[in-house]
């Protein structure tokens, strides 16, 4: 299998330590915005947010006498995150509670359920109510805006909502902010879609309050899980003859099966369930109340095997089963298809084999999602993707290479995810003595300023959502798994249009400070991460105040850029200072507090990446996906190749002749292309010119 990533986290106990209302730390972190009219919060997978909510819901009703909670979820099977939960003995306030007839994600009809959902907003004892999404919008028909006046309407997995017109959910909530006094608490664990489309327009999402907690807080926070890999094995033939490669009867696994539309697809589910039971011993019996399949492995374990493929009546009493897991002994493996992804809960969960190429990096993240929970006794979890292994003469070699870029790309946003966050600070902001923290980029605005607008952006995480949208366009994914692509053109083109995209309130000189904190963001992931004095790379010593030596021995200035540019003069007359920054770029390591943005606009946001691939996938699949790519990429634009043109200036001088399509480098090819593109365009205006 082939490991891409695999992070390891310092297991400090603080995201799991509770504080004297019962609260984790994300939680006081969303518990600190309590009084919001909106807000959205952006936290992982398995993070706490339903609790979080609770928290917030409770003071709403009890302390700003809002009239009703209704909380909004995408699949039935969620709501269970959402029933009766004691928080008073942990130190809170007040309890949870949902009536059953409330609980709307427990089986029936959905006219049945707007009903109920009609008659709770009418009744003026109920206060608490749990429903799909589908409910809310089907409910929401049958009402008017107004009838939500003073209510809260939580929704959870947001990610769902989008601007697009035929996005019903979003048009719930815009109607919810223009016609009602409504408050809105939004919740996700990967604030971007599959899309183009965003999920909020830049003037509406300006009016939540944001509470942001990364991946890496929430990792690197936990008691027991130390460790987190994502790897992709790749297979030839029918998947079914390689799933038992992958699947460990050892580990706590969900299987997620292929759509019966996919190309991985045998197009027979249940049979494929059946192939995967055997791949994991002889079935014993299976449960006539609860659906469980017992399974006898070779080594004489038995395992129980919960199945949500089989669309039988017994599928409902397999999901009432797991939503009372509570031990470790309850279920072995979870079968599913289109289930067990977002919100699912199962914190004994170490392994989730996803089979097949998924288009959507949303349900990638989410899919990890289920097995980052923290649990007593689990040190490592574990994503693998079973894919099938592009071959150079397959007719359909190009859409399977697409899908393995996308698949490819969900793990380089998981990089960026899962590394520790750079953050910034304004000198303006500062006090004249004061050093800045750890990893600090300070922002000289002392002549001008950073707005409110921009700090706003950077505070609540807003360059995460920058790197997220930017990695879903196909020409950067491109980007990760080939080096014909010049980092300028990420930095410089790709990434201005992004941030205009997402905030067009923003002025030139707002999106280029952006722009800048994005680009340095990524070029300290990408160039090896930020180092300090007590964690630089072996054979690397700081001697002196600012001075980094080699693994060579040789003095090497952190105030210079490896083409000679001064960053900045990192000397100090007093005392060595502990906890200084450095970037690490090539061989040397650069003090973050004085990086310089055009040195970091040369770095290629995702050669590290490329790197990782190249090691990990074997060379005919590299060159595969590689060539592919190259072959896609004839189309060029205008910046791309304003940018590419003194390159290709200097290659010429160089060279001693212009670049060809048919060299062996793929860089030199793009050059080619640029230099047609230029050609052609300058015959065009000529034509123009005597016409």
């Amino acid at each position: 299998m082939a490991e891409l990533i695999k992070v390891e986290y310092e297991r400090t106990g603080k995201s799991a330590t509770s504080n004297a209302l019962g609260m984790r730390e994300m939680q006081a972190r969303a518990y600190e915005k309590r009084d919001s009219q909106y807000l959205l919060l952006k936290a992982p997978p398995a993070s706490g947010k339903s609790r979080a909510l609770m928290f917030l819901a409770l003071h709403k009703l009890n302390r700003l006498d809002l009239r009703k909670v209704i909380v909004a979820v995408p699949e039935m099977s969620n709501g269970a995150s959402f029933k009766d939960t004691d928080l008073t003995s942990h130190g809170f306030y007040w309890d949870w509670h949902v009536e059953d007839r409330n609980d709307l994600c427990r089986a029936g009809n959905d006219s049945g359920k707007v009903d109920a959902f009609c008659r709770f907003m009418a009744d003026p004892n109920d206060r608490i109510l749990v429903c799909t999404h589908a409910t809310l919008r089907y409910a929401f028909a049958k009402l008017k805006s107004s009838d939500f006046d003073n209510c809260l309407v939580a929704i959870d997995e947001f990610h769902h909502v989008s601007v697009d017109e035929s996005n019903k959910l979003g048009g719930l909530i815009d109607d919810l902010m223009q016609g009602s006094t409504a408050h809105i608490v939004a919740m996700t664990g990967s604030y971007f879609r599959g899309d183009a489309a965003p999920i909020l327009l830049p003037d509406d999402e300006a009016r939540f309050d944001k509470v942001t907690y990364t991946y890496y807080e929430q990792l690197n926070g936990y008691r027991y899980l130390k460790s987190l890999g994502i790897g992709y094995h790749f297979y030839q033939g029918p998947y079914i003859k390689a799933v038992h490669e992958v699947l460990d009867p050892d580990k706590k696994t969900i299987v997620h099966i292929p759509n019966v539309n996919s190309g991985e697809s045998t197009k027979d589910k249940y049979g494929e369930v059946d192939h995967i039971l055997d791949a994991l011993g002889d079935v014993e019996v299976q449960d006539s109340q609860t659906g469980i399949v017992t399974v006898r492995h070779p080594s004489g374990k038995l395992l129980k095997v919960a199945d949500l493929v089989t669309d039988t009546p017994i599928r409902r009493d397999v999901q009432e089963y797991l939503r009372n897991v509570t031990k470790l002994e309850d279920v072995d493996v979870i079968i599913a298809l289109g289930m067990a992804k977002e919100g699912f809960d199962w914190p004994f969960c170490e392994h989730v084999l996803t089979i097949g190429y998924r288009n959507s990096m949303t349900e990638i993240v989410q899919i990890i999602g289920r097995a980052t929970r923290d649990s007593e006794g689990k040190t490592h979890a574990q994503f693998t993707n079973l894919i099938a292994q592009p071959d150079a003469d397959d007719e359909d070699v190009k859409v399977s290479v697409n899908n393995l870029l996308k698949a490819i790309t969900v793990s380089l946003l998981m990089e960026q995810v899962l590394a520790p966050s750079v953050s910034f600070k304004p000198r303006s902001r500062m006090r004249p003595d004061e050093k800045g923290e750890p990893g600090t980029v300070i922002i000289e605005d002392t002549q001008a300023p950073v707005s409110d607008k921009v700090m706003g952006i950077l505070e609540s995480g807003g360059q995460e959502d920058i790197i997220a949208a930017l990695l879903q366009k196909p020409e950067v994914a491109a980007a990760a798994v080939t080096v014909t692509t010049e980092p300028e053109v990420i930095n410089q083109v790709e990434l201005p249009k992004i941030i205009e995209q997402l905030h067009p309130d923003l002025d030139d000189g707002e999106r280029e400070l952006l722009r800048e904190t994005v680009v340095t963001t990524m070029g300290a992931r990408a160039t090896g991460g930020l180092f300090n004095e007590d964690e630089l790379p072996e054979g690397a010593e700081i001697h002196e105040p600012g001075q980094v030596y080699g693994d060579d021995g040789v003095p090497v200035d952190p105030g210079a850029a490896p083409d000679g540019r001064n960053l900045g003069d990192d000397a100090d007359d007093g005392e060595p200072q502990g906890n200084r920054q450095f970037l690490k770029i090539g061989e040397k390591f650069v003090n973050i507090e004085h990086l310089n943005i055009d040195l970091i606009n040369q770095i290629n946001p995702f050669q590290g990446a490329y790197e990782i691939l190249s090691k990990a996938l074997t060379a005919p699949v590299l060159k595969t996906i590689q060539d592919t790519v190259v072959g896609n990429r004839t189309q060029m634009t205008e910046e791309e190749a304003v940018v590419l043109w003194p390159k290709i200036v200097a290659f010429t001088k160089e060279q001693g002749h212009p670049p060809s399509v048919h060299s062996d480098d793929h860089m030199e090819v793009r050059y080619a292309e640029a230099l047609a593109y230029i050609q052609q365009k300058k015959r065009e205006r000529m034509r123009s010119a005597s016409a």
